[in-house]
């Protein structure tokens, strides 16, 4: 199994532990307090890690379209974070996983939209069936 597979299968698995954990984490405060809270502790853990992976030559290759994208990317993070805290306070946590998880198709067009990447059966199948899934999540 290739290496990026593994590594999405650990992100699926912590990922979903997390919705279950901040729901729990969010008990008797607002959603926005929760997600600060949780952001702090992302930074300093991101930090540590890349602080302990990344080679300092590597920091060298950083240039200002690097920085602008990652930028750009924190923006769309954040507002994806901010919205799903907002949901997850109010709503039940699998509802709302399953519907922020509609997030692929929207990655999958962007991909071939933006980045050029391949489109095949497979990949447009799966979205149908993440839609399908939406759907039949939004009327129950």
């Amino acid at each position: 199994m290739d290496r990026w597979l593994i590594y999405a299968f650990i992100s699926m698995a912590f990922a979903g532990f997390t919705s279950v954990i901040a729901k729990l984490g969010l008990s008797g405060i607002s959603g926005d307090l929760g997600l600060a809270v949780r952001t702090c502790f992302v930074f300093v853990f991101v930090l540590l890690f890349a602080g302990a992976v990344v080679p300092a030559t590597e920091l060298q290759s950083l240039n200002a379209r690097n920085v602008f994208w990652l930028a750009v990317s924190a923006v769309t993070t954040a507002g994806s974070w901010i919205f799903y805290y907002k949901a997850i306070k109010l709503g039940d946590v699998s509802t709302v996983a399953l519907i922020d998880k509609g997030s692929v198709v929207i990655a999958l067009l962007l991909s071939f939209w933006v980045l050029h990447e391949t489109v095949t059966l497979a990949k447009l199948l799966g979205a149908g069936l993440i839609v399908a899934g939406l759907l039949v999540i939004a009327r129950g």
